[in-house]
């Protein structure tokens, strides 16, 4: 039922004025009875008596036929300057029609945007054949927490007066890594983004997939400080890593870590009301475990990530223990 906000007849109100006239009432005691005015009761009497109760639904306001419908050689010769990048009023002083009949002729050919002559470009996806050829490094930086925050609460009292005593708690750092082929997740909480870190978390990624029967062969990163030192360069060197770094402001080479780290935020930064962040810290392993072993991704036909790890069952077991 597709009835405007300030109707104050439904279908059933009108039904109901049928079967009050039906029982003897005139239109006046009708229109007292439901708080409209007799002409308004006539007339749904009348559509009643021409088409039934069929007769008591929306009719559309558009007339029954067009008196001078545009010819269709005028619009085919719209179309046509459309496509040639023409404007709407360049094209109605040259053909020879008002400007509202241009509109309206190439909004139902769907012309009225230049945006619509120039499909979108197919957006070009990669994605590396083996797992272990490709891992995506990234971080993610998250505030620290004691209690039950006003992403949940909604309460914001006392945030800027205890940051402006220098009493914040602080930040916390993510480190993501997610293997191109597979999907295969690792991560974990460090205290900052320097390269001490940033190279720490790397070894532990590198042993992680191999603890999957997983040998990496290249990373991807952005081009963050930690990311450009000397430190994280010869890590890669001694593990025999060749490292990519992205073009600069273009997440989107790095996209399938920008997108695990929207899921990561989600499901589990976000997901529940944590009263700290060690708990919350203490939840990463379970729904990593979860994202790689039993939750289905979409990019790789619903299937989970460890699937793409071509283990073999006893070490299938082994690694799920």
């Amino acid at each position: 039922m597709n009835v405007h906000k300030n109707a104050r007849l439904t279908p059933h109100g009108r039904e109901w004025i049928v079967r009050l006239h039906q029982s003897g009432q005139t239109p006046k005691a009708i229109s007292q009875a439901i708080g409209v005015c007799p002409r308004t009761v006539r007339k749904w009497l009348e559509r009643y008596r021409l088409g039934g109760l069929a007769g008591l639904t929306e009719r559309t306001s558009r007339p029954h036929r067009l008196y001078r419908p545009t010819p269709t050689p005028i619009v085919e010769r719209i179309a046509a300057l459309r496509r040639q990048r023409v404007t709407g009023k360049q094209i109605a002083a040259e053909v020879g029609v008002s400007p509202a009949t241009v509109s309206r002729v190439l909004r139902r050919l769907g012309l009225n945007k230049l945006t619509m002559l120039d499909p979108a470009p197919p957006v070009q996806r990669y994605q590396r054949e083996h797992p272990g050829e490709l891992i995506h490094l990234d971080i993610k930086k998250l505030g620290r927490i004691d209690g039950i925050g006003h992403r949940i609460t909604g309460d914001r009292r006392g945030q800027s007066n205890r940051r402006a005593r220098a009493q914040g708690l602080g930040w916390e750092f993510v480190h993501v890594c997610i293997d191109d082929a597979s999907r295969i997740a690792f991560s974990r909480v460090m205290k900052d983004e320097k390269k001490h870190s940033a190279t720490a978390f790397l070894k532990a990624a590198i042993a992680y997939y191999a603890s999957l029967a997983i040998k990496v062969e290249r990373v991807m990163t952005d081009n963050g400080s930690c990311y450009r030192s000397r430190a994280f360069a010869k890590t890669c060197k001694r593990l025999g890593l060749r490292h990519i770094r992205t073009k600069p402001y273009t997440p989107k080479t790095n996209g399938k870590a920008e997108r695990f780290i929207q899921t990561a935020l989600r499901e589990w930064a976000y997901a529940i009301a944590y009263t700290h962040s060690d708990r919350r810290t203490e939840a990463l392993p379970r729904w990593l475990h979860r994202y790689n072993w039993h939750r289905p991704h979409s990019s790789l036909n619903n299937q989970t990530p460890i699937s793409r790890a071509g283990l073999a069952e006893d070490n299938l077991l082994k690694a799920h223990i």
